[in-house]
Parts: C-alpha cells; sequence; structure tokens
C-alpha cells in the first residue's frame, strides 16, 4: 500500500501539526505521532509541544520565562515581536487584542503555566479540532489525524449529512469522525494543565457594518495591499492568477508594487463569448514588467477531470475535487518559471461583495431605499414579485428556519429570491440518496436546529460568513493539493484582516444592482487602470462545465460502478449510474451531483489510505 507520507508530499505551504500539554502521559502519546521527516517544538522542560510537518519559513517561536509562542503558516512577524509579547503575557486571554491585529494567515499556539492555548483564523482557512487521546488531551490543525490516533471510522449520520445540497451551518462544522471536537473560527481552544480538561473561547466578533464606503475603501485596499505584502515582501518569484476579473486583476497589480518578479497566468475559457482574455490583456497591458503567460485554452482541464484518479489525502470530503485539475493544471509550469507562491484573487467574490440579504432588515430600517433596490435586484435576478414578498415576511429565527428544512428535503429547489435574502438555501436530498441516508441526515438535522444559532443575528452578515467559511473550507483543501503539486497558493481575499476591513462597510454601499463591486473598486482606484475598473460583468466558465458533463461522463459512471456510498447503504449507485448517462440532466446542470461526488471520491482516498498518521 502506498505510504501515506509520500502521497501527502512534504511541500512548503502545507504545515500541519498536533500540540500537546507539558505533562509526562502527553509526552508519550505525543512520541506515537512522530513518524521519520516530522518535526517537533519542544517545551521548556523537553517534552514535545508541537509534533508536525512545516517549513523553516512557515514557523517563528518565541519563549520568554514561563510564557511561550508559536506562529505557523503565513507569519509577516519576527521573532523579536513574538519575545516582546511572550514577556508581557500574563494571562492568555489578553492574546486576543494581539491576535486581531496580526497580518498574515496562520495559527497561534501559547502556552503559559501550564495552560495552552490554540487557534487558526476567523476565515475559517486554518483550522483547529480536539479529542481525547489515551487520556489526554490533543489539539491538531486536521481532523483526520486525530482519527488516525483514535483509530476511528468515519460516522455514517455524518457521511448522510455531507450528501444535502448544500450542507447547513452548523453541519458543515463537524468533522466526519465521532469523538472529535471542531473549534469554531471565532473561537480559541484553551487546554487545562490537567492534560484532559478544555474550553473554547471567543476571540474574535465581525465589526459592525456601518463604515461609510469613502471611509471604507482606503482601509480595504491598505488591507489587502499588507495580505499581498505578506507573500511578496521577501522578493523572488511569483505568480498571479490573472484571469481579467476585477479580483484576480487587483491582487496582481498589488504584487506588482511589491520587490518580487512577478509572472501572471490567464487561462482563457472556451466559450467565444467568454471576454476574459481581452481584459486580461488589458490589464497586462499596464504592467510592462510582469511577464504574461496566456495558456491554451483547448489545453485547459475541464470540471470532472481526473475525479477517478484523485488520491489526495484530506481531513473532509470537498467540492473542490471537481475542479482539482483546473486548479492545479498550470502550478508546475508557474514553478519551473521560478515562481515559490501563487497568488489568486479567490475570495473577493466574498469579501468584496456582500449578500443581498441585508435587505431584509434595509426593508424594516429604511423601506424607501430598500424597496427601489429590490426593484433592482428583482429586474436583475428576475426574482418573482410573490416569492420576493414572501422572503421579506418572513421572520423566523435561525433554528426555526433551520428545523423546518427538515420536512422540505425532497422538494423541488427553490426560488433564487429565498435563497438571497432569507437564512440561505435549504438543504435538499435527491433521488439518489436512499431512505436510510434520508433518515440519518434528518436527525442530525433535527438535533443541530435545536442547538443551532447564526454566525450573526443579522441575516446578510450571518450569510457574508456562512459564504466566507464555505470558500476557505474549499481552499484549505485546495492549498494542500497546490503544495503537494510543487507551488504554495495563497488567497490575500482571505486574510482576516482583509475581511474585517470589507464587512466593516456599510451594505447598502457594498452590494447594489446599479454597481458591480462598488468597494474594491473604490478601493483599487489609483492603483488599477480605470478602464479595468469599469468592467461590469465576469466570465461564468459555463460552457467549460458543460463540456466537462459530456468528454467526462464515462469517469462518472465509473465512479458509480462499485461505489462506497452505495456499500453502505447511502445511495442508489443504479439511479447514479443513468444519471451519467444524461449528461445534460438539469442535475448535472445545476452542480446538485457535487456533494455526494465529493464524499464519494473522499471515501475512495481514504480507503486507499494506510489508518496511519498524515505525514
Amino acid at each position: 500500500m502506498t505510504d501515506l507520507h509520500t502521497r501527502a508530499g512534504r511541500g512548503h505551504g502545507d504545515a500541519h501539526f498536533a500540540v500537546f500539554a507539558d505533562r509526562a502521559d502527553a509526552a508519550a502519546v505525543a512520541r506515537s505521532f512522530a513518524r521519520p521527516g516530522t518535526r517537533s517544538l519542544d517545551h521548556a522542560s523537553g517534552r514535545p509541544w508541537l509534533v508536525g510537518h512545516w517549513h523553516d519559513q512557515e514557523i517563528v517561536s518565541a519563549r520568554v520565562g514561563p510564557a511561550a509562542l508559536a506562529l505557523v503558516g503565513c507569519v509577516p512577524v519576527d521573532r523579536a515581536e513574538l519575545e516582546r509579547v511572550a514577556r508581557s503575557l500574563r494571562d492568555l486571554a489578553a492574546l486576543d487584542a494581539w491576535a486581531r491585529e496580526l497580518p498574515g494567515s496562520c495559527h497561534l499556539v501559547a502556552a503559559l503555566d501550564g495552560r495552552i492555548r490554540m487557534q487558526g483564523t476567523a476565515s475559517g482557512l486554518r483550522l483547529v479540532f480536539h479529542a481525547l487521546v489515551h487520556g489526554t488531551r490533543v489539539a491538531a490543525t486536521r481532523a483526520d489525524v486525530l482519527a488516525a490516533a483514535l483509530g476511528a471510522e468515519p460516522a455514517p449520520e455524518r457521511l448522510a449529512v455531507r450528501l444535502l445540497w448544500p450542507v447547513p451551518h452548523p453541519l458543515l462544522d463537524e468533522p466526519l469522525w465521532p469523538r472529535i471536537t471542531a473549534v469554531a473560527p471565532h473561537e480559541a481552544l484553551v487546554l487545562a494543565p490537567d492534560g484532559q480538561g478544555a474550553r473554547h473561547s471567543r476571540w474574535w466578533t465581525p465589526p459592525e457594518p456601518v463604515v461609510p464606503l469613502r471611509t471604507g475603501a482606503p482601509r480595504v485596499r491598505e488591507a489587502l495591499d499588507e495580505a499581498v505584502r505578506a507573500r511578496t515582501r521577501h522578493g523572488g518569484t511569483v505568480s498571479c492568477d490573472l484571469s481579467g476579473g476585477l479580483d484576480s486583476t487587483s491582487v496582481c497589480f498589488l504584487a506588482d508594487r511589491s520587490p518580487a518578479r512577478v509572472v501572471a497566468s490567464t487561462w482563457p475559457g472556451r466559450d467565444p463569448a467568454d471576454t476574459d482574455l481581452h481584459w486580461a490583456k488589458r490589464a497586462a497591458a499596464a504592467l510592462p514588467d510582469v511577464e504574461h503567460v496566456i495558456w491554451d485554452a483547448d489545453a485547459s482541464p475541464l470540471v470532472y477531470d481526473g475525479l477517478l484518479a484523485i488520491d489526495d489525502v484530506l481531513d473532509e470530503p470537498s467540492i473542490g475535487v471537481m475542479d482539482r485539475a483546473r486548479v492545479l493544471h498550470h502550478l508546475p509550469a508557474m514553478a519551473e518559471r521560478g515562481s515559490r507562491v501563487h497568488l489568486t484573487g479567490i475570495g473577493g467574490d466574498h469579501v468584496a461583495w456582500c449578500s443581498e440579504a441585508y435587505y431584509h432588515r434595509l426593508a424594516r430600517r429604511r423601506p424607501l431605499f430598500a424597496l427601489r433596490q429590490l426593484r433592482g435586484f428583482r429586474a436583475l435576478w428576475q426574482w418573482p414579485l410573490g416569492p420576493l414578498l414572501g422572503t421579506l415576511a418572513d421572520s423566523r429565527p435561525y433554528g426555526t428556519w433551520l428545523a423546518d428544512t427538515e420536512h422540505r428535503l425532497r422538494d423541488p429547489l427553490e426560488p433564487t429570491v429565498a435563497t438571497s435574502l432569507g437564512w440561505g438555501m435549504s438543504p435538499r436530498l435527491f433521488e439518489w440518496v436512499t431512505p436510510q441516508a434520508e433518515h440519518l441526515a434528518r436527525t442530525e438535522l433535527r438535533a443541530a436546529a435545536r442547538r443551532a444559532r447564526p454566525l450573526h443575528p443579522d441575516r446578510g452578515l450571518h450569510a457574508d460568513l456562512e459564504q466566507i467559511h464555505n470558500c476557505t473550507r474549499i481552499i484549505r483543501q485546495w492549498d494542500h493539493m497546490a503544495a503537494r503539486c510543487g507551488l504554495p497558493m495563497a488567497s490575500p481575499f482571505l486574510d482576516d484582516r482583509v475581511i474585517e476591513a470589507a464587512l466593516a462597510v456599510r451594505p447598502d454601499e457594498r452590494v447594489s444592482p446599479w454597481q458591480y463591486k462598488p468597494l474594491l473598486t473604490a478601493a483599487m482606484r489609483g492603483i488599477v487602470p480605470e478602464e479595468c475598473l469599469r468592467r461590469t460583468n465576469k466570465a461564468t466558465a459555463a460552457r467549460d462545465a458543460a463540456d466537462g458533463l459530456r468528454e467526462h461522463r464515462g469517469d462518472l459512471r465509473a465512479l458509480w460502478e462499485d461505489s462506497w456510498l452505495e456499500r453502505l447503504g447511502l445511495v442508489h449507485g443504479d439511479v447514479l449510474r443513468r444519471l451519467a448517462e444524461r449528461p445534460a440532466t438539469r442535475h448535472l446542470r445545476q452542480g446538485v451531483l457535487y456533494s455526494t461526488i465529493a464524499v464519494e471520491v473522499w471515501l475512495r482516498a481514504l480507503g486507499r489510505t494506510p489508518h496511519d498518521l498524515p505525514k
């Protein structure tokens, strides 16, 4: 069987580790996590503190007296700064304010007087999990590391939940294995000195969206510039996506202002009506020092390409596997051109734009303004009047809404207005999901509804945060895949400081039926050429997806020929095999099969993996 360490790779940009208390019993457990190639950062006692994989440029640590700090990831902070913080540290709670100022994107681990604090990022790009392993509490950046130590198998009920389209908050946060607990992105994990107790402590709260655009736009520009500089400040060569869209174009122009040499990468769409290449060329014309590489559109991998060969070691299913080949295909060529990191514009749609759901509250606070805007949205998105009025009148709290979705799991998809102005898209199950899986999913949904709290009381901010978290869960896995390919990716829009700056801007100025991304347009004025800022549309890659369905329907059928999900009794394999023969069916066009494919691909990769620790 293939060695997991070989398959997982040791690429820069894929740091992962476990954290242990300063106790003899914890040290004994830590030794079971060590494998050839793992690294260790020790407590002052010499016992293991962090055990895992990272490169020297991905970690900064310091110890002063009884306090120790470590940052792992993209860390534009030096050791002197860490020593300053450690020297004054008297209470782990004091790290809340410092963590809210950290640039970049990293895990923070601290130790003080026997207690340990560990946290990821508010964006959800860097997560934290914990479990009792042989009687001692262990924290880790990956759930599968803990599952391997526990010898645990994925729980059928949690697999059934992942067949929902989409998986609603908070069910997406739950690890696939029992006995493992996830820490919410806005919380820190604090481990007690006894090596067993643990509590979650809130360290991050989203800003109130009250800042006028004229004030907020410069702050977004500064935060995004700092996020790009965090990856480019050491010079060398970096590569950037230059799709022609405003998000990647903004990152590319900011990178051009850095000490690094920039190589821009453009994949044209296959649709002749796609204007991305035109806009990418116009942007590149204003970047004379940037090497612009334009790939052959017909050589671009399609959606669904390579599904049967995917063997990435992931700690949860990801719909990102559908686009894996497209995302990674050009990275080796960028590495050959000397790139040490590849910057993307991913996250701009989730950060610079915002949900129309804010208008549910604005309709009550500023009815005349909201009515005028909603008329524009109705024309833009073709919202029917009846569902529009019904959604605006719906004042159910989140838990009630989530509980009600259980009774509509087999209903047709709802109008987009209910998704846009409500709490989100109601989850659905489709005809290939078995009654057994439906029963498991309903039970889990019912239990979640009883304890569920929205990410924010305002529907708009809840929707924004949920979309950001859903995005980062995909990017988290793409980052792992990219590092394994040999060139790490980075998405500056998803740094916490960028997200905060954008969320602080008033929603009525961030989302409008009359303007395209007004916040990012204002933020990039003077950096991105005015002609590029005037673009008001973006490509959808619909033809690439349609071509992928046609060309890879054989792979889709093969995926279900010996289905792990079918063996578990969670799907009807014959229904899925028939669907694969009809690539034009609405189920495939609308992407509702993505979650099922993601779980099947994940189970197949897991089945190829020895039950051992990822290395």
